[in-house]
């Protein structure tokens, strides 16, 4: 005769293989679905890091368009002071020269601005990202980096 507790673990399919196989499936479930939402999560991180580093790389742009715009001021500013300068002998001509002194000042200025967000926005790999892929992938393997024991 068959006792209450063996009938529900065989109608529950928790009988010897059967269970394991039922534990195990569901394992299997469990890895496969943390793997796509781990997967999903990396993805926006990327998509994150490479929003952020295209609008430094558009500050950036920015401001190495206004230093050519000012520069060629300061070009025409300079060709109007040298004209000046030779066409007469008053002191027209210096004032603008001190005009296309700072043009030029001003456009240095933004120029070395520019580059520093530029060099921000370089190398456009999302890193954190890559770096985190990088530490998934080595637990799946079973790896620890270093530094990163459990605590």
């Amino acid at each position: 005769m068959t006792t209450r507790p063996e009938m529900v673990r065989r109608e529950a399919g928790l009988n010897g293989r059967n269970g394991q196989n039922a534990n195990i499936g569901h394992l299997v479930s469990d890895v496969t679905s943390d793997l796509s939402q781990l997967v999903r999560d990396e993805i926006q991180l990327a998509k994150a890091e490479l929003k952020e580093k295209g609008k430094e790389a558009g500050v950036g742009a920015g401001l190495f368009g206004g230093a050519g715009t000012l520069a060629m001021y300061g070009l025409g500013v300079l060709i109007a002071a040298a004209i000046l300068g030779l066409a007469t002998a008053l002191p027209a001509w210096l004032s603008a020269l001190i005009v296309a002194a700072v043009l030029f000042a001003i456009a240095a200025v933004a120029a070395l601005l520019g580059k520093r967000h530029v060099s921000r926005a370089t190398p456009p790999v999302p890193q954190r990202a890559v770096g985190g892929m990088h530490e998934d992938l080595e637990a799946l393997k079973g790896h620890q980096p270093e530094g990163k024991g459990i605590a």
